[in-house]
């Protein structure tokens, strides 16, 4: 399931100086916990049939915020300096006349390696696997009012002015529950009101949300701060609970239980703690939301990602079976993506969420995508790559007490022979495996 993306509130105006590819550092990139496998392009299924055009130009809007990066960025991290030098030959590709499939193809080939990312097995919810693990991400739309009437009540919060742009976490002795019972009310921070609180909660799941207002103007928002509440997976407590399995459990089932059971959604969306406060945008009707890398997304193209692991600008092909036709995983997804975005929930070295825009589909495709796939990162040629897997020793079991007596009589040149040890002695069993 989805979680709730974290996207920054900033412009970054997209500006490109030609100068001179930086050096990268002798450092390799290095992954804890993760195996690497450099593989050829010919080895990826449906390379050749991606539209790398379109790749290009997701990979050319990341650019202009990597080449206004500043120079500790790039030497803190490899990654970064090696995007840097990418960008600079992306952006004289581009200067010389619109980039087609073929020379974006080229262009991609000639300047990264693929160099596929195998993650220790781990459990995310109820799905264990040994590979990158997706979901899906959409922009909600809903109708909405600038004055609260009877039927427009539930609000959508902005942060106090004074805290824009210097804290991503407000009102933290405030949670979810205490927030929807009235602890902001009469600060004067409502944005807009909304009909639903379902609608408003899927909208922070999401971290952003298109306002229809009355008068026909659309109110963009977008996600800049949370109380800093641990955020807990409602999808997850359907399954524990046994309403759902993990094979049924989508967003459109999270919605459709809330629905139909007013009392029992509004307790299951109390457990989630964690609560999103909104700013409002300039962008236009057919702009995108921004990302955490300050830029607009691009459906099914952009990736939310984990900041720890990851440099935003970042090339990722994903190679899976996804839900995206109807229920069933069966719709191959093999496309070049761009690491744009985090969420609050995206932690791992081959964990990403797939960006699906904001059309009709988007909704219900977003919530179904749970799947495992290859996670194939595209790293720049002129940077070395490391893991760093690390496998835990398992502890031999102590020795028992008639083994140490043998033990002591040997070293003093004794006979050998079993001491007699009375009573029960239990030795310690081994510790489990990781």
């Amino acid at each position: 399931m989805p979680q709730t993306p974290f996207r920054a509130f900033v412009g970054i105006a997209f500006s490109v100086v030609l100068v001179a590819s930086v050096p990268v550092e002798a450092h390799a990139l290095q992954f804890r916990h993760a195996k690497t496998e450099t593989l050829t392009f010919a080895a990826l299924n449906g390379w050749t049939k991606d539209d790398h055009a379109v790749a290009f130009q997701a990979f050319m809007s990341s650019c202009g915020a990597i080449v206004n990066g500043s120079k500790a960025q790039r030497k803190a991290k490899p990654m970064f300096s090696g995007l840097y030098n990418a960008c600079m030959k992306a952006t004289a590709l581009a200067a010389a006349g619109s980039v087609d499939k073929a020379h974006a193809r080229k262009f991609f080939e000639d300047n990264f390696k693929p160099v596929r990312v195998h993650p220790a097995t781990h459990t995310y919810g109820f799905y264990t696997g040994a590979d990158g693990f997706y979901t899906g991400y959409y922009e909600s739309e809903v109708a909405g009012s600038r004055v609260k009437t009877d039927e427009y009540n539930v609000p959508l919060y902005r942060i106090p002015k004074r805290l824009v742009g210097k804290r991503s976490k407000v009102f933290t002795q405030y949670d979810r529950h205490a927030i929807e019972h009235g602890a902001l009310n009469g600060k004067g921070l409502e944005i807009c009101w909304i009909k639903n609180p379902v609608d408003a909660f899927f909208a922070q799941i999401q971290g952003s949300t298109r306002i229809k207002l009355h008068d026909g103007e659309l109110l963009r928002l977008n996600y800049i701060a949370s109380n800093g509440k641990h955020y807990t997976p409602v999808g997850r407590v359907l399954i524990d609970q046994g309403v759902f399995t993990p094979e049924e459990m989508s967003m459109d089932k999270i919605r459709e239980y809330m629905e139909n059971n007013p009392e029992e959604g509004k307790a299951l969306r109390m457990k989630n703690r964690s609560y999103v406060f909104f700013a409002e945008t300039e962008l236009g009707p057919k702009d995108e939301c921004i990302g955490a890398q300050g830029i607009q997304l691009t459906p099914w193209r952009s990736l939310a990602v984990d900041p720890r692991h990851h440099v935003y600008g970042e090339l990722v092909w994903i190679d899976a079976k996804f839900p995206i036709k109807g229920i069933a995983p069966v719709d191959k997804f093999q496309h070049l993506m761009v690491a744009q975005d985090t969420g609050s929930a995206i932690k791992g070295v081959a964990r990403a969420d797939i960006y699906f825009g904001h059309n009709k589909d988007a909704p219900h495709v977003a919530g179904r995508i749970k799947q495992f796939g290859k996670f194939v990162m595209l790293v720049p040629k002129d940077m070395a790559v490391r893991d760093s897997y690390e496998v835990a020793q398992i502890p031999m079991p102590q020795p028992r007490p008639q083994q140490i007596a043998t033990q002591e009589a040997m070293a003093k040149g004794k006979d050998a022979a079993p001491a007699v040890v009375t009573g029960t002695v239990t030795a310690p069993m081994p510790k489990p495996r990781p």
